[in-house]
């Protein structure tokens, strides 16, 4: 199974100037073109956008507090394939379990061995 480690950061909420980049609508998409390739140049994959609720003070001296909405890119990149925390413990726990056959307690305690390979 493939495991990701995943980074959140905020999407850009106004559009960046650039060359030939006229209405608000590009602008905005040459932002979020901008925030994609960055960090996929760092190995980031786009994941999803998600809009979440965030309480914030009204002011600093408010006791109230305000909910507002903010929206976050999602990017994954995969995990090394074999780090120490996914090497089982033990051969015995490598083996897979045969269907319907019972294994006495003596047993899964005693060390395995592996098969020998077939010619």
């Amino acid at each position: 199974m493939q495991r990701y480690e995943y980074k959140v950061v905020p999407a850009p909420d106004r559009g960046q100037k650039a060359r030939g980049v006229k209405t608000p609508e590009a602008r905005f998409a040459h932002a979020m073109t901008e925030a994609l390739n960055a960090l996929a140049a760092d190995g980031w994959e786009y994941h999803r956008a998600e809009t979440l609720p965030c309480a914030e003070s009204k002011g600093f001296f408010a006791s109230g507090k305000d909910t507002v909405y903010r929206s976050m890119l999602v990017f994954r990149r995969p995990l090394a394939e074999a780090t120490a925390t996914d090497v089982p413990s033990s051969a015995a726990d490598a083996a897979p379990a045969r269907q319907g056959a019972a294994m006495p307690a003596e047993a899964s305690a005693a060390p395995t061995v592996p098969p020998a390979p077939n010619p």
